[in-house]
C-alpha cells in the first residue's frame, strides 16, 4: 500500500480540498495521514474525517510589522526538523500540500528527504507560503488558466479545485422540503459565506419585494444577521448558515449570488450553477477575489458586479440578466476543461509516487 501524506492549515479553504480528494485516494489503495499545526482549525476537521492527525509548530510569515516576526520564525524551523522525523516515521511515497504556512516546513521537509511533493494553487495569484514552496515542488496544481504565468512552466497543472462528494448529490425535492418551496416559480440562492456579508444582504432585502415576484430566495446571510422581521414573507427563506443540507439548495437553486473565493467558486463551477459574483472588495482583502471573479467572467461562467459597483438597482439588474442569459453560462461550464479536478489531482500523485 502507497502512503501519502496531506497538508495544510489555517483556514477551511487549505483544509476541505484535501479531504475532498480522501475518498478518491483511499480507492487508489493510498494510506493516509494528515499534518498541520499542533491546534489549528485543521486539527478538528480531519480528525472527524478519521485520519490519523500529526501536529507540528507552524508560523506565519508576515509582509507586516509585528512582534511575533521576531519569533515566528524559530517555530517554522522547529516544525521543520519536527517534519523531517514525521518523514522518516511515516514513511511516505508522496506528499499533497493544499497552501497555508504550516505546510512549508512539511514541503521543505519532504523535498529535502526525497519525497515528491504536488502542490495546489487555489487564487490566481500565489499566495506567500506557496511561492515559498515552489522549488521544493514537483508539479503545482492550480485553478485558473491566468495563474500559469505565475508558476514555473514544467511544473504548473491546470486541474481545478478538489470538490468534496457529497456536494454532488444533492436533490431538488429535498431542497422543497426543507424550504417549503415549490416548482412554482425559479430558486435564487445567496451566499454570503459563513459570516455572510452587511452590503450583500442589505442590497438584497432592499429589493426582496420585487424579487419575490419572479423568484423563491433561499438566503444564508451569515451569523448574526437574520433579519426578523422578514421571516413570515412567502417566498423567503433565510439561514444563518447551512452545512450539510447546502448540497440539497445547491440542487434546487438556479441562480446563485455568491462571493468569490476560489472554493467557493469552483463548487459553483463543478455543479454548473449560473452565479452573479460580488467579489470581496480590494480594502477588505489583498484582491484575490477580484481576480477570481474576472477569471470567471472572462470563461463565461459567471456574470460580475463588483462591490464598489453594488446598489439596488445593479444588482436587480444583473440577477434579471444572469437569469436570462442562464444556458450559456450552464453551456460554458460543461465545455470547461477544470473539472474531475479530484480525478486528475490523484492521477497526477500516482504519477509522482516514489
Amino acid at each position: 500500500m502507497q502512503k501519502i501524506i496531506l497538508t495544510g492549515g489555517g483556514t477551511a479553504g487549505h483544509v476541505t480540498p484535501n479531504l475532498a480528494l480522501c475518498p478518491e485516494l483511499k480507492k487508489n489503495g493510498f494510506e493516509i495521514s494528515y499534518i498541520g499545526s499542533y491546534n489549528g482549525m485543521e486539527k478538528d476537521l480531519v480528525e472527524k474525517a478519521g485520519i490519523p492527525y500529526y501536529g507540528i509548530s507552524s508560523g506565519k510569515l508576515r509582509r507586516y510589522f509585528d512582534v511575533k516576526n521576531f519569533t515566528d520564525p524559530f517555530r517554522v524551523i522547529k516544525g521543520y526538523f519536527e517534519a523531517r522525523r514525521l518523514m522518516k516515521k511515516i514513511k511516505p511515497d508522496v506528499v499533497f500540500s493544499k497552501g497555508g504556512f504550516v505546510a512549508v516546513p512539511v514541503v521543505m521537509a519532504a523535498s529535502r528527504s526525497g519525497i515528491p511533493v504536488i502542490s495546489h494553487e487555489s487564487d490566481m495569484t500565489p499566495g506567500l507560503a506557496n511561492k515559498l514552496s515552489l522549488a521544493f515542488c514537483s508539479k503545482i496544481c492550480c485553478n485558473f488558466p491566468e495563474t500559469i504565468n505565475y508558476l514555473p512552466e514544467d511544473k504548473a497543472v491546470l486541474t481545478g479545485c478538489p470538490i468534496r462528494e457529497e456536494l454532488l448529490t444533492g436533490t431538488k425535492e429535498d431542497g422543497w422540503k426543507l424550504t417549503g418551496f415549490d416548482s412554482s416559480k425559479p430558486v435564487l440562492l445567496i451566499i454570503g459565506g459563513s459570516l455572510g456579508s452587511v452590503k450583500v444582504n442589505q442590497a438584497v432585502r432592499s429589493i426582496l419585494p420585487d424579487l419575490l415576484k419572479n423568484y423563491q430566495v433561499v438566503h444564508l446571510c451569515g451569523k448574526g444577521n437574520l433579519d426578523e422581521t422578514l421571516t413570515s414573507m412567502p417566498g423567503y427563506v433565510q439561514y444563518e448558515y447551512m452545512s450539510e443540507p447546502l448540497k440539497h439548495l445547491f440542487a434546487m437553486a438556479d441562480i446563485i449570488i455568491s462571493r468569490a473565493g476560489a472554493n467557493a467558486i469552483c463548487e459553483l463551477l463543478a455543479l454548473q450553477k449560473p452565479a452573479l459574483l460580488i467579489p470581496l472588495s480590494a480594502a477588505a482583502s489583498r484582491g484575490d477575489q477580484i481576480l477570481n471573479a474576472r477569471s470567471f467572467k472572462k470563461q463565461g461562467f459567471s456574470d460580475v458586479l463588483e462591490e464598489e459597483n453594488l446598489t439596488s438597482e445593479s444588482l436587480y439588474n444583473a440577477v434579471t440578466a444572469l437569469y436570462e442569459d442562464r444556458e450559456s453560462y450552464i453551456q460554458a461550464m460543461k465545455n470547461s476543461n477544470q473539472s474531475n479536478a479530484v480525478s486528475k489531482i490523484v492521477s497526477l500523485i500516482r504519477e509522482n509516487c516514489l
